[in-house]
């Protein structure tokens, strides 16, 4: 092993907990997760990390892309996909209105940069797109306003609970939704989660506590609960756009694994641009990987002119060099 490439930090944890007798041949790792980048700065940060690493999912052509339109399109599919139900109407609540993992832990973070785009704002217009109206639940008060400006009531999960019948997590923190909050949900009220495996839901608490359960088909559990309610689960708190559909378009996708790729040849090729750290990945590759998928949407690149270059005073193919890296 000479590369890690990871998705969410468990290989990265994995090895260096397990295997740390591998970690001298490892040239450095990949990371395109939120949280898994979260755990890499929480290990920097306390020495912990002992490899080098390129933070992936701070890249425009994969946060923008996989958070922003790519959860567009893929958590409504499997919602309906799972249910067949309605949207219009129907209340949705949608937990934080940042990318995937901003809560708590962001803000432990002070060398970690802004995120750059905003998951659950494509999540909650999506479903609002469907004519459900959608409250918001946040945290940060950036954000919580945000929200508010774009129409959303931003409330409580606790206040929330009650009143609607679809909830999203996707904040990448745990116990977003709890026990107190199953007892009190409306009849058949759809409880999915977007954000991060399944700890921001507490399934624990569900199974434990209903009456019973029927699998209504794959990836679709219907609970009942004492008071005579019931509770429709999908992907059993996990990744409902993967677990009930087939996750994001594979252009989406195409985008996110070519910025692993990228990251990882310049990981091998130019090891000492990459000193042991967290490094965001150089906005010059991010624009390779654009490049690369311009010809796909039928785009056309407008290029400067001389003069144009000169009055802006940089390069005609605009202020990053393409060729900076050579593969």
């Amino acid at each position: 092993m000479n590369l890690i490439l990871d998705d969410g930090g468990d290989l990265t944890s994995h090895v260096h907990d397990k295997y740390p007798e591998l970690l001298p041949g490892i040239r450095g790792l990949s990371e395109e997760t939120t949280t898994g980048v979260h755990h890499l700065y929480r290990m920097h940060r306390e020495g912990k990390l002992k490899v080098t690493a390129i933070n992936v999912n701070d890249s425009v052509t994969k946060s923008k892309f996989d958070n922003y339109y790519g959860c567009r399109e893929s958590l409504v599919d499997g919602i309906k996909r799972a249910t067949d139900v309605m949207l219009a109407g129907k209340v949705a609540v949608v937990a934080g209105y940042g990318d995937v993992g901003k809560g708590v832990s962001h803000k432990l973070l002070p060398m970690e940069t802004e995120p750059v785009l905003m998951i659950t704002f494509q999540c909650a217009e999506a479903l609002r797109s469907y004519g459900a109206r959608v409250l918001i639940t946040e945290i940060d008060p950036i954000n919580a306003l945000q929200a508010a400006m774009a129409g959303f009531e931003v409330t409580t999960m606790d206040d929330a609970a009650p009143r609607a019948n679809i909830f999203v997590t996707s904040t990448g923190n745990r116990d977003i939704i709890t026990g107190k909050h199953f007892e009190v949900m409306v009849e058949d009220a759809i409880v999915s989660n977007i954000g991060h495996f399944d700890v921001e839901i507490d399934i624990a608490w569900l199974k434990q506590n209903a009456a019973s359960v029927v699998n209504v088909k794959p990836q679709v559990d219907r609970y009942t609960m004492a008071s005579g309610r019931h509770i429709i689960l999908l992907a059993d708190g996990r990744l409902v756009n993967l677990g009930c559909a087939t996750g994001h378009p594979s252009f989406v996708m195409s985008c996110s694994f070519s910025n692993q790729v990228i990251a990882q040849i310049a990981l091998w090729t130019t090891p000492e641009k990459f000193p042991l750290g967290v490094h965001i990945l150089p906005k010059e590759l991010d624009e390779e990987v654009a490049r690369a998928h311009l010809e796909q949407l039928n785009v056309k690149l407008t290029v400067l002119t001389d003069e144009q270059a000169k009055y802006l005073d940089i390069p005609k193919n605009g202020p990053f060099k393409s060729d900076h890296y050579r593969y």
